[in-house]
């Protein structure tokens, strides 16, 4: 008697093979699971990584001032697609990691970070946020820590008391670091010279515009080449001879 079905004890192990099946005989309807999940979105089987939701990561374009000191100091980080409250870093070229003492969520594009970074050199600045672990970091290394300018002579005040009808000789200024000075008032008095230099400045001449007793004050502010700056202030005193003057028995 010729057999009218087919029954699964009556199907040999591997007897039907992919080349046995129509295309389009086993649908994903047919299937127990007909999809998976990427990073909580469905993707139908046979779908494409076009179905999956893009992930969205931050990034860092600049920071605010780009020069500090290696004290503690607050700086502005702005970018796009941060997400209250990010981890934020400073990656020096070395490779040595600084996480920022602390991180003020401003906004999506900006946040107020505060760094202590005891060693001179170029950091890049990285954000990750701490929902999703997503992170973006600075293309280039944006933030310079850096010493400022420091003054080695004269002390601030006086530099003393000149005749005022003579020349002060050459009076010298020195500051570790510092490319070039400015003077306020330049000059400091009329007649003398204010010289910048790289290191050290000077002051010549002989002052014009005094004819009795007197004293000026003046600021002499060095600066790097990281643009800082540190000032100093500095007085001068003029003393004049009584000439011709008669004599007392």
């Amino acid at each position: 008697m010729a057999k009218t079905k087919v029954t699964a004890p009556g199907i040999a192990d591997d007897a039907v093979t992919v080349d046995k099946l129509p295309n389009t005989s086993v649908t994903n309807a047919k299937l127990a699971n007909s999809s998976i999940t990427i990073n909580g979105t469905v993707v139908s089987l046979g779908g494409t990584i076009a179905d999956v939701g893009t992930e969205t990561f931050p990034t860092v374009t600049a920071v605010s001032p780009t020069v500090i000191t290696n004290a503690q100091t607050s700086v502005t980080v702005t970018g796009t697609n941060f997400v209250s409250i990010p981890i934020v870093e400073a990656i020096n070229t070395s490779g040595a990691i600084t996480t920022a003492d602390s991180v003020v969520y401003v906004s999506a594009t900006s946040l107020t970070v505060t760094f202590t970074l005891p060693v001179d050199g170029t950091y890049y600045i990285r954000v990750e946020n701490v929902t999703d672990g997503l992170a973006g970091r600075s293309s280039s290394a944006i933030l310079n820590v850096s010493d400022e300018p420091v003054w080695v002579s004269p002390a601030a005040g006086s530099i003393g008391t000149f005749v005022g009808t003579a020349a002060i000789g050459t009076q010298t200024f020195t500051a570790t670091d510092a490319t070039s000075f400015t003077c306020a008032p330049n000059p400091p008095v009329a007649g003398l010279t204010f010289t910048t230099g790289v290191g050290s400045c000077t002051i010549t001449g002989t002052q014009t515009a005094h004819t009795s007793a007197a004293s000026n004050s003046f600021t002499i502010t060095a600066t790097d080449a990281e643009g800082q700056t540190s000032g100093r202030t500095f007085s001068v005193s003029w003393s004049f001879s009584i000439e011709g003057s008669g004599g007392f028995n």
